[in-house]
């Protein structure tokens, strides 16, 4: 019994220090710049860009959205959730776009980017879901209302489909949604966009499982920006925001209990997801969604070229 009681306790101590080691030592490397992510924003007019507005959240934290008022009367409003580690500005053509076809532009600055909270880091898993219902209720946009997510923040748009709030909007549209890694869409590190620290993302999964979140707040991803995006955008995620920024992990149980109109927009030559694969992801799942691939278009180039726009 001794020996027993000896032995289990050298093996806790082990798994302890090799957690803390995979903590330590396990978090992301910068991977190289992607030059057909960062040079095309480059080339945006921003000289149109409208100023921040700001609501408050029900942790009183102060956070940031564009408003494009629409052109005419009002045909519904669209409120646009840009891709990892950008911000509103990302979203400028397609928000200044939807505005000239009558709808009111909601562009957010989600929190944990921009200028919405610490940069790539955030509360807790769950807070991105009350920060956009706190926003719905300040803003009250206008209906039929869509929530249009583009890459991450098309993962994100669809968790909401899926999940309890889906009733915040009338329509969902997914822009080259994340879906998962786990999930045919996915080519290695979105095709060399993301790096994950996996050994530290493993051993915060793991504390996670037993109820330790005391190292959410550690990053486990990072991008590849340049230098000149890397001073104005977010390098890189916590854990807490990294799994919140995306579906649930049981993506296709998300696929299955969305009830609102949904459709899926993509790039044919998407290089960061297998965009002809959206189709057999979301039939596996048992929903069948309208999904429209544009020929001669790229990742970036869905939320900025003329033609996907």
């Amino acid at each position: 019994m001794k020996y027993a009681i000896g032995f289990t306790l050298i093996a806790v101590i082990g798994l302890a220090v090799a957690t803390a080691l995979l903590i330590v030592f396990g978090g992301p490397a910068a991977p190289p710049p992607v030059k057909s992510i960062n040079a095309p924003f480059k080339q945006v007019d921003y000289s149109n860009l409208p100023p921040l507005t700001h609501y408050a959240a029900r942790d009183d934290a102060v956070l940031g959205f564009r408003f494009y008022p629409p052109d005419g009367a009002t045909k519904g409003s669209v409120v646009l959730l840009h891709g990892s580690s950008a911000d509103s500005r990302s979203m400028h053509p397609l928000a200044e776009a939807y505005a000239t076809a009558g709808y009111g532009a909601y562009a957010l600055d989600v929190r944990g980017h921009g200028q919405s909270g610490t940069k790539g880091d955030i509360g807790y898993i769950g807070q991105l879901e009350d920060d956009l219902e706190d926003f719905t209720r300040a803003a009250e946009p206008a209906t039929p209302s869509t929530l249009a997510g583009f890459s991450s923040g098309g993962g994100f748009a669809l968790r909401v489909a899926g999940g309890k709030r889906q009733r915040l909007f009338t329509h969902y549209l997914l822009l080259s949604p994340f879906i998962s890694q786990d999930a045919p869409t996915y080519r290695d590190n979105s095709g060399g966009w993301t790096r994950l620290g996996l050994p530290r993302y493993i051993a915060i999964t793991l504390l996670n499982g037993v109820g330790i979140k005391y190292f959410n707040h550690l990053p486990v991803m990072r991008f590849a920006l340049d230098d000149a995006a890397s001073k104005t955008l977010t390098p890189e995620y916590s854990f807490a925001l990294a799994q919140n920024y995306r579906p649930k992990r049981d993506y296709e149980k998300t696929i299955r209990s969305v009830s609102r109109p949904l459709c899926i927009v993509a790039g044919r030559d998407d290089e960061a997801f297998h965009a002809d694969r959206f189709d057999d992801v979301f039939n596996a799942a048992g929903n069948d969604v309208p999904i429209t691939l544009v020929p001669g278009i790229n990742h970036i180039g869905l939320t900025l070229e003329p033609k996907a726009i």
